[in-house]
């Protein structure tokens, strides 16, 4: 892969990559260390098993938390498949039903700004005529979704459902059990060789006095089924991968605290897992948005793009020659439009690259998707401020590089600032924490009474 397509991955926080580079590649070996080092303080028996322990809580969390939820979803596509349905149609396209309800109860169509553009019923009408295979099967898949709304939202539900809750289940209450009963084991093989060296046969079991078995039964019959459909389903659907990890880390939170094998150490876990998710889903977001403005204000630049934008010779080219197109507006009908009637236009292939609109092979838009005109506008407006700073230099082609160095530095040093924060930051501080609740720097659920 280029640099320019890692570091555009990296810098993207709407995707699993920033979030794999921080957890695996530099804050789970630092919290390790860190765990190690702070136990080593009072008990060099705990300190190993504190590094043991973490070691297999953060990596396996991390395989669980990176991988669980697109492999949940591949097999359940296939389900669906299977099932005769297509996974890829965006529930979103009925909200063609809520305009025209509006434009109904008005007396006069004039009133209703907003103009329907998109559809299930108006994609089907729109590319009826396009004789191209894959269109045809994308408007099979749209038809039977359109007789059959309810049931295709039970599938997404139960899709959304699986993604989410197998992954916490595995994280928040499976593998801290496992992990828990290992140490168990490990410590009552330790005090039968010790009472076996010692020809001791009393039956020793003081490190057995914390209540590890207090929430050893997690019952998932004591849940309530609950149907969802219409409006939850169309909103679950249509989350990121990111957006479902949250869900699920807030899932682990409430897993992690309920396993802990005392209440110290539930504190501990609910200021670890806390402040892990505010540091992942709301920081890097604020850093980014800091560094973009403050390039913008230091170098008059514009770096809102992303970097496989800025590194494209043919987008500057096509500023120095005043010919990069735009939709004429940023409404919703001008846009599609524009879409379909120029895919090939530099516009339309970087929005195809940023997946804000999709074709099939036949290079027809894909009917099945709906296009976000707001994120579609806000893309625009990124387009027309870059272009502006670029033609009011000197050299549009060195300002588009400088462009993409600033871009570069931004994005890692967003990664650096939030793994410093992970890294290094969180975890001093959660056993600074420890140690101001519980008056000890050892873990509270292998410190021994």
């Amino acid at each position: 892969m280029a640099l320019v397509n890692i570091i555009s991955a990296i810098g993207n926080n709407n995707t699993p990559y920033p979030l794999l580079i921080r957890d695996c590649g530099i804050e789970n070996p630092i919290k390790v260390m860190i765990a190690r080092r702070e136990n080593a303080k009072e008990s060099k028996e705990i300190s190993n098993e504190a590094t043991r322990e973490r070691i297999i809580d953060e990596y396996a969390t991390s395989a669980v938390w990176l991988g669980g939820i697109p492999l949940t979803e591949a097999v359940y596509d296939k389900f669906m498949k299977k099932q005769g349905w297509s996974p890829d149609i965006n529930l979103n396209l009925f909200k063609e039903e809520e305009i025209i309800n509006k434009r109904n109860a008005k007396k006069a169509v004039g009133e209703i700004k907003d103009i329907v553009a998109q559809g299930i019923e108006y994609n089907i009408e729109k590319f009826k005529n396009i004789q191209a295979k894959d269109v045809q099967e994308a408007l099979a898949d749209l038809t039977k979704v359109k007789n059959n709304r309810l049931g295709y939202e039970k599938m997404l539900t139960g899709k959304f459902c699986a993604a989410t809750i197998i992954p916490t289940i595995v994280m928040g209450f499976v593998l801290p059990k496992m992990n828990f009963a290992l140490t168990r084991k490990l410590r009552a093989k330790k005090a039968q060789d010790q009472q076996n060296l010692n020809n001791n046969k009393t039956n020793q079991t003081s490190f057995m006095s914390l209540n590890y078995d207090k929430f050893d039964s997690f019952d998932l019959q004591q849940k309530k089924q609950v149907t969802f459909t219409g409006g939850f389903a169309s909103a679950v659907a249509n989350l990121s991968t990111v957006n479902k990890m949250a869900i699920t880390d807030g899932g682990l939170t409430v897993g992690r605290i309920t396993t802990s094998r005392n209440k110290e150490e539930g504190y501990m876990n609910a200021f670890r897992m806390i402040g892990s998710m505010i540091i992942n889903y709301v920081t890097p977001a604020y850093i980014a948005l800091g560094l973009n403005k403050t390039a913008n204000k230091l170098f008059k630049i514009n770096v809102d793009l992303d970097p496989i934008i800025l590194d494209d010779q043919k987008f500057a080219q096509a500023i120095e020659n005043n010919n990069f197109e735009l939709p004429k507006s940023k409404t919703a009908q001008d846009i599609i439009e524009f879409l379909d009637n120029k895919p090939d236009s530099l516009f339309s292939q970087y929005a195809a690259k940023m997946k804000k609109v999709s074709y099939l092979e036949s290079g027809y838009r894909d009917p099945r998707k709906y296009i976000d005109i707001d994120d579609m506008s806000k893309f625009i407006d990124e387009f027309e401020s870059f272009i502006k700073n670029a033609k009011n230099s000197t050299d549009i082609a060195k300002f588009a590089k400088k462009a993409k160095g600033v871009k570069y530095f931004n994005i890692l040093a967003n990664v650096g600032l939030s793994s410093f924060l992970l890294a290094g930051v969180l975890p001093k501080a959660q056993y600074l924490f420890n140690k101001a609740v519980t008056g000890s720097y050892l873990d509270p659920g292998l410190r021994k009474k």
